[in-house]
């Protein structure tokens, strides 16, 4: 078994899609476009299925904000330098309405260090630093 994609259900699509790209530096892999049903999916990501997991972006026509309610946790990603990276989004991401929420550190008990941004709808980014030759 794998993880094959996260669905978050945005309020504005190619805001979202712009996050994700422009920000995150994700792909974006392919639309869906499904008016009968009312709604429309944009899957982004760094690779496709099977070899990487996808994020699917879920915009139900008519519908601008979602309740994010207190289950949601976070996606976690990758990457090699966490006070570089929020150093070279951070305008980007005010742009399109999000916001680094915890600034580069380490996780409180450890020497990890992570930052948390936050997209456009609300939904927590965590960078977490690491090799990515793992």
């Amino acid at each position: 078994m794998r993880i094959l994609h996260t669905m978050l259900r945005v309020g504005h699509l190619q805001r979202a899609i712009d996050f994700y790209t422009q920000v995150l530096g994700m792909n974006l892999l392919r639309t869906t476009d499904r008016p009968d049903q009312k709604y429309t999916l944009a899957f982004v990501g760094y690779g496709t299925n099977p070899d990487h997991a996808e994020i699917e972006l879920t915009y139900n026509y008519g519908v601008e904000r979602y309740e994010m309610g207190g289950a949601y946790g976070h996606i976690a990603i990758g990457v090699p330098d966490v006070a570089a990276t929020c150093a070279a989004v951070r305008d980007k991401a005010a742009a399109l309405g999000s916001a680094i929420t915890r600034e580069p550190g380490p996780v409180k008990g450890g020497s990890t260090v992570i930052a948390f941004i936050t997209d456009p709808d609300g939904y927590k980014i965590e960078l977490i630093q690491r090799s990515l030759s793992n």
